[in-house]
């Protein structure tokens, strides 16, 4: 066990017998580390076996791996959010604190700016993305770096919504794919990326109990146009903030007391228990273990792991 780890005791309630197919006798939640604020956006560096994840409110990327334990990454990042590689292996940032969508080239360091307006007026404060297998890369655009100085810089919004983009890195064309939810966040495609799940979290910060807090799911039209949008799970307690599929096309999601996970079908197998509010989570090859994948888990202040009989889907 590496140095500061720690085993949750929490477990895994089990829904449908579905589930038993991604556990292993060792699937127990593990705490690797601990001490940042807010942690999101992980992404896995598997040839330096190196997860990178951000601690938002502390403008700081974070990184942990066995040898080194816990360390700063970046500081100041720009109030980085979600994390994901494009198809040339950078690292690529979604920054609340520069409205944009960066680029980092892992082996210069060199960061890049490559989107940050939209018909010439500038994003919000991009949250999430995914890189289709074409080099597209689709982000969303909640407002909720501006709406204070605690995770960005506060501002009015400059756009008419809160939108999701694809963005064409080679032609630098840029569009608003989805413009009818109110808050979306986390966004992931369905192996075969006919689907693309969207959440919507516009319930984080309302007061009253309205709002979202739902996946959606929507077909992919002509590999860049999205149709049919349709209530795909809604998550109790908590929100889906961030998530992930596997090659079954389940999806793990974050949720207020345990990263849930479902079927494609829309039933809800079972939750891992987490013993912080979870955030995100992402998949790992994982060399720390000889069987199957490391689901890396950012949940408030820690990040969590657990090994699952399961693979990523593939591009």
């Amino acid at each position: 066990m590496p140095v500061n780890a720690s085993m949750s005791v929490l477990g895994v309630e089990r829904y449908d017998s579905r589930l038993d197919t991604v556990l292993l006798a060792d699937s127990v939640l593990e705490k690797v580390c601990t001490g940042a604020l807010w942690s999101e956006g992980p992404v896995w560096l598997e040839k330096e076996q190196t997860l990178l994840w951000s601690d938002i409110p502390n403008n700081r990327i974070l990184s942990w791996n066995e040898k080194q334990g816990m360390s700063v990454w970046r500081q100041p990042a720009n109030f980085s959010n979600g994390h994901y590689f494009d198809l040339e292996g950078n690292l690529l940032h979604c920054s609340h604190g520069g409205r944009c969508i960066m680029k980092t080239d892992l082996a210069t360091n060199e960061v890049t700016i490559l989107v940050d307006r939209y018909l010439g007026k500038r994003l919000n404060s991009p949250n999430d993305l995914v890189v289709k297998s074409d080099g597209a890369i689709w982000f969303t655009d909640p407002p909720y770096g501006i709406l204070s100085d605690v995770e960005g810089y506060q501002a009015e919004s400059e756009q008419t919504g809160n939108y999701v983009y694809r963005f064409d890195p080679v032609t630098e064309d840029l569009q608003a794919v989805c413009m009818t939810m109110e808050e979306p966040n986390g966004l992931a495609f369905s192996p075969d990326e006919q689907l693309l799940y969207i959440a919507d979290t516009s319930a984080a910060l309302r007061k009253d109990g309205s709002g979202n807090h739902h996946i959606m799911v929507f077909d992919v039209v002509n590999g860049q146009e999205l149709e049919n949008g349709r209530v795909f799970a809604t998550v109790n307690p908590g929100l889906s903030d961030g998530f992930r599929v596997d090659h079954n096309g389940w999806v793990y999601t974050s949720s207020a007391d345990s990263v849930q996970v479902y079927h494609h079908d829309g039933t809800l197998l079972g939750k891992i228990m987490v013993p912080e509010t979870v955030s995100n989570c992402t998949f790992a090859r994982d060399n720390h273990f000889e069987q199957g994948m490391t689901l890396y888990v950012t949940a408030s202040t820690s990040i969590y792991r657990i090994r699952l009989n399961t693979e990523i889907a593939k591009k």
